[in-house]
Order: C-alpha cells, then structure tokens, then sequence
C-alpha cells in the first residue's frame, strides 16, 4: 500500500502551529506562576486549598497530614466551623443518630464518629454571643443572655409552668417544673417533710430528665451537689440552658447501657417527670437506679405513673419492684412517691414477679464505660458504713476524711492525705502567682480532665464553683471515692468528644494530658493531641481559661498547638515546693467570631 505525501508547505504548517501552541503553553504557565507567587490571588487559593484540606473526610491521609502541621507549628490557626455548627456535639448528632434503632433508646445515646469524620474545625459562637452572665445571677430569676442560645421552644411550650420566659434580650428562669409549676422552693420544702435535705446528711443527688435544672440550682441553698442530666431532645438545648445559668449537668441518655457513674455514688436520685420507663424489660432502669442509688439513699419519682390516671398497672408494677427491692415507701404526696433504699443487702433472693437476681460476686458493679445494662442486682455486702446515708460523714467533713474505697489502690489513705496537700499547695499556688480569676465571679463552671481522687476539685470548695471530675477509664478506678468526698464527676474516654454542648465550662485544668491519649503503659497513641484541644476548645467558653501541667516536651508542643487554635498561652514554672518535672501552661480562650457575624 502506498503513503500519503501531503506538500511540504503543508507539513511546515502544522509544525508551525504545534511551536505556537507549546510556547503559548509555557509563557501561561509562567504569567500563573507569577499570579500565584506576587498576587493576591495566590493567597486565596491557598486558602481554599487549606479550608478542602480542613474540611476534607473523605482522604484520612489529608487529615492527618493537617495534624502534623498544627503539631509542629506549621499551620498559623486552624479553620473556623460554619455557622450552622455553632451548637454542634459530635457524639450526640440528631443528623448521625436518627438513623439508628429506637430499641431502648438506643439513638440518643452516646453515637461518637470516627476522627477520620470529623472536620478538623473550631466551633464559632453564635452571631450576638456576649460573655455569659456571671453566677450567682445566672441561677434564679435573674437573666441570660437569650442570643447566648437563641433556643424558645423551652420558653414557648414550657413558659406556663415556670420552668424560663423570654424577657427583652434575656431568658430569666422562675424556678418552675412540669411537676412543680409554683417553684422549685416549694417543691423542696415538701420532700423535706420525708427526707432528712438539710444537716449536711445528703449531698450528692441525681436529677434524671431535668429540664433547665432548677431542681438542682435550688438545691444548692441546702448544701446539696445535684448532677442533673436530660438527652438532647426536641425542647433542644435544655442542658445548655442549665450550664449557662451555672448549674452541674451533662447530656445523657438512660438506654442500653449504665449510666457514666460509679455504683452508690449518689444520696438522692429524682425523677421529675422524667418519663423513664422503670418497669419495662424486666425492671432494668430500676435496677440501674439501685446500682446508683447508696444503701439507705431516697428515690422520689414525681408525675407518671404515681397515681396517674390510666397508669393503674405501670405504678402498680413500680410499687411490686420496689418491694422486691424491700425498699421503704416512705410516704405518697400527691403525684410523688418517696422511697428509702435499704441500708442493709436486698431481700432478694427472694421470689419475685420480675425474676430478679443479685449479679455474681466477681461483677465489677462500679464499671460503667459503654458498658450493656445487666438485668442483675448490685451486691451491697461489700459497701462498708462509711458509704452508707447516715453513717457517711456528713458534709463538709466528708471532703477531707479518706472514704473505705480509696483502699482500692495501694497505699491508699497515705496517697489521698499526700494528694489533698499537694492540691491545696498548687491552688494557692493558681491564685497568687499565675493570677487565675479562681474565687471570682468570672469561674463559675469548672472541670478536671484527670481528677484521680478529686484533690482539685477539693481545693476549691470554698470558692463559688463546682467540678466536674473527669476519670478516664483506663486510668484507675476513682469515682467512686470522689463521689465519697461529696463531689461529683463522670468516666470519659477523651479520645472521644465529651457529652456536652459548646461553650460550656468556664474553666479547663488537666494534669499529665499526654497520658489521656496513650495506651497505658506504653509509648503509643490511640488519638492525637490536635483532637483533644480542639474538643477542650470546644466546650470552652470565649475569654474562658485552660489549665494543662505536664513534662516541658509535652508543654513545648502543647503551646503551638494552643496558638492554632487561637489560644493566647503562657508557660510558668511549677510551684517551688513541687518536685516533679513538669511545666504550667496557661491559656486564654480568644473571643473571636465569624466574619459575617462581625459585620
């Protein structure tokens, strides 16, 4: 077969036109270079390119590469979130959480994303935030600020029966509940009638399903630390409201699994309302009330189904249960029911309708980390008198004695004397050299991420705050001697987010951070550091303070974190009479907002 000749003037054409074609190729490659080095634009599209980065889920390859730029100080200040996250809690997201079994509520409990899901991103404020409103006038019928949490479902659906009212630019809170509509004082006073609320016999309560937690708040004038907590649910934002007026509270969900607290943490346990199914799948919610609830501690269920119209069977399933249990039915007022936990072990095993049993002497009934409800008694033969209502030191003497269980670890007592002391030294030390605003009214809300046995917490009793107490649950098992101090707290794992909303705690103080991401007893990680600050920033509130000791190293690479995440950050030496090895950072949560909210 022959080949096509083309002419040679048309072969020097197309060359030609390829020679241009190349040349215009590399003189545009040249002018964009130019744009990108020397322009404006160059910076914009690096900041695109830095926000896909950000932003990006889908590669965890980008993500980590992200991590390792804030780590080592490469990356100026992580991104801001968008507006519609200002409220965000990763682990409780109706968007995630909505899919997935209504079984026992299985939904609304704790559903964490993998890091890899979560943009890497600081929540921003909502449009209008304003320091909150200092305690004590955030608790009763003061005021915060409405644009703080622009939220009136609670106030339209629930104004009525006092729980909050929208007044001008605030929420003020009357002190009412669906149960006790003319005020929570008044309410108290009638369960005083039966239960022993003043004197210093009870101080640790429960307040399940709480509403905006005025229970609680009220409470307080009785020497009495409530932990209240409700699900995030369709009022929306219930639990921030009582974070916001000062007042200790937590999301959370009774469903499938225990509740985050150690076994007889608690000398009263309400319900108000709390629509908790006690009875249903074999007593199993009543039998995590008792693994709660201490030996010769009250229960009081107000509302359904305590001689509620058409609930004849459901109270009188409650009343058999509760006998069962051979608890006390101390007396019934109205549409609330008042009973005593026995002092001594149950009067099972006895037969009963419910099949209850007591659990086998090797559970650890104190467990409670994702940990799946048992249909078992908690043994009490273990509890000593001192954990017992009425024979446990009463408060405030509780706070300094070392309860039975801290024998747990070894060399027990001497470590908590040692541990109270050390405290008690390093927040003298807080106050008078690295000028933290402790005992003012600027520090309300305040948590430990590493309590151990609770001795910051114990340092600050007399100031006007409360603490929650953090015990990870790799670390040892302590709770349940904070909770025999009468202080409060919870188990969290902080490579998760914690069960809280945004802007939450006035005050973060954490010891030995590191180790919250290590896998004990060894060098690796199970998370990074990046994560934990930025959750810890979080749930900070703007102008809010953080608190971090730990080696030099560890505080050198804790500082450039802090910068991006836009913390101003200062590191002291430890106090004199310290010697361990270990430096102080300080940092300042910057209150700053989005660009379309500062305009």
């Amino acid at each position: 077969m022959g080949h096509l000749n083309l002419p040679s003037s048309k072969r020097n054409a197309r060359q030609y036109r390829l020679l241009d074609l190349v040349t215009a190729t590399f003189f545009g490659i040249v002018i964009i270079f130019f744009l990108l080095v020397f322009t404006p634009l160059g910076d914009s599209l690096a900041a695109s390119g830095r926000q896909a980065l950000l932003l990006s889920t889908a590669d965890p390859w980008q993500r980590q590469r992200l991590v390792a730029l804030v780590e080592t100080g490469k990356q100026q200040a992580i991104e801001a979130c968008s507006a519609e996250e200002v409220d965000h809690m990763p682990c409780e997201d109706p968007r995630r959480n909505s899919q997935l079994s209504r079984e026992m509520n299985f939904y609304r409990e704790r559903q964490c994303p993998s890091p890899a899901e979560t943009p890497l991103c600081l929540i921003p404020p909502p449009e209008g935030y304003r320091v909150s409103v200092r305690w004590p006038e955030s608790l009763h019928k003061l005021e915060i600020w409405h644009s703080n949490m622009p939220h009136n479902k609670i106030a339209d659906r629930k104004g009525h029966q006092g729980w909050m009212k929208e007044e001008g630019m605030y929420f003020i809170f009357p002190g009412g509940g669906t149960m006790f509509p003319d005020g929570a004082e008044q309410y108290i006073d009638k369960l005083s009638q039966y239960i022993p609320l003043t004197g210093g016999v009870l101080r640790t309560a429960l307040d399940m399903g709480c509403g905006v937690a005025s229970f609680g708040g009220y409470l307080l004038n009785q020497g009495i630390l409530t932990f209240s907590f409700a699900p995030r649910d369709s009022h929306k934002s219930q639990i921030q409201f009582a974070l916001e007026r000062g007042i200790p509270a937590m999301v959370a969900m009774l469903g499938t699994r225990r509740l985050p607290f150690p076994a007889f943490s608690f000398d009263l346990v309400h319900c108000s309302r709390c629509l908790v199914p006690f009875t249903a799948y074999n007593a199993t919610y009543f039998i995590e009330v008792d693994r709660l609830l201490r030996p010769g501690g009250y229960l009081v269920i107000s509302g359904p189904p305590v001689l509620w119209a058409k609930l004849d069977k459901e109270w009188a399933d409650l009343q058999a249960v509760a006998r069962a249990l051979c608890y006390e039915l101390k007396a019934v007022d109205g549409n609330t029911a008042i009973w005593k936990k026995p002092a001594g072990d149950s009067c099972l095993p006895n037969q009963n309708e419910f099949g209850l049993e007591l659990c086998d002497e090797l559970d650890d009934s104190s467990y409670a980390w994702y940990f799946k409800l048992k249909k078992c008694l908690s043994r009490t033969s273990s509890v000593k008198d001192d954990q017992v209502v009425g024979m446990i030191p009463k408060w405030p003497e509780r706070l300094k004695k070392a309860p039975s269980r801290v024998t747990l670890i070894k060399n027990g007592i001497d470590v908590f004397e040692a541990d109270t002391r050390r405290w008690a030294r390093r927040v003298a030390y807080y106050k008078k050299s690295l000028n933290l605003k402790l005992g003012t009214a600027a520090i309300r809300n305040v948590m430990d991420m590493n309590a151990f046995l609770g001795g910051f917490a114990a340092a600050l009793n007399s100031d006007p705050v409360w603490v929650m107490n953090v015990v990870p649950p790799r670390k040892p098992s302590t709770l349940g001697v904070i909770y025999d101090r009468g202080l409060i707290g919870v188990y969290h794992d902080w490579c998760e987010p914690f069960s809280t909303y945004p802007r939450t705690y006035d005050l973060i103080h954490v010891t030995g951070i590191e180790s919250l991401i290590k896998v004990p007893g060894s060098s690796k990680s199970r998370c990074n550091l990046v994560d934990l600050m930025v959750e810890m920033d979080r749930i900070l509130r703007p102008e809010g303070t953080v608190v971090i000791r730990d080696s030099p190293e560890v505080i050198e690479k804790i500082g450039r974190i802090a910068h991006a995440v836009r913390w101003t950050a200062t590191i002291h030496e430890k106090e004199p009479e310290s010697h361990a090895r270990e430096k102080i950072l300080v940092g300042t949560k910057n209150f700053w907002k989005l660009p379309s909210a500062s305009h």
